[in-house]
């Protein structure tokens, strides 16, 4: 497998977001987009390119579910690993969207010292 390298994160969460862009890009040296939407993640990612997609679950208008759906359906994004960011770790929401086709779910509020590393994990 490649080594991680490109990440994008769909979260609606403004603060979420400037966490992670501390622990991706600062800290992990991720090459990081960040989209606020899933209806902008579906417009800015197949040109992006990611190595992984990181989606939050519930987001207005999009869902995370509903934005993998739409992303897969792009050539560029039809093979590209997702990892759902949830506050809700349900064993039957988790299960859900690991049938959906997620490689893993993290748990928010995670800790920004360890999300690259933890990304970086699940990715090998």
């Amino acid at each position: 497998m490649t080594e991680l390298k490109r990440i994008s994160l769909i979260e609606d969460d403004a603060d979420i977001r400037a966490i992670a862009e501390i622990a991706l890009a600062d800290i992990g040296g991720f090459d990081l987009q960040m989209c606020a939407s899933g209806e902008e993640a579906v417009e800015r990612v197949p040109s992006f390119a990611p190595d992984l997609l990181l989606l939050d679950v519930r987001m207005p208008g999009l869902s995370g579910p509903q934005t993998l759906n739409r992303l897969k359906q792009h050539p560029e994004c039809a093979h590209v690993p997702a990892i759902f960011l949830t506050a809700d770790s349900r064993s039957d929401q988790s299960r859900q969207l690991l049938a959906e086709g997620a490689m893993a779910i993290v748990a928010k509020p995670f800790d920004p010292m360890q999300l690259a590393g933890e990304l970086s994990s699940l990715w090998q």
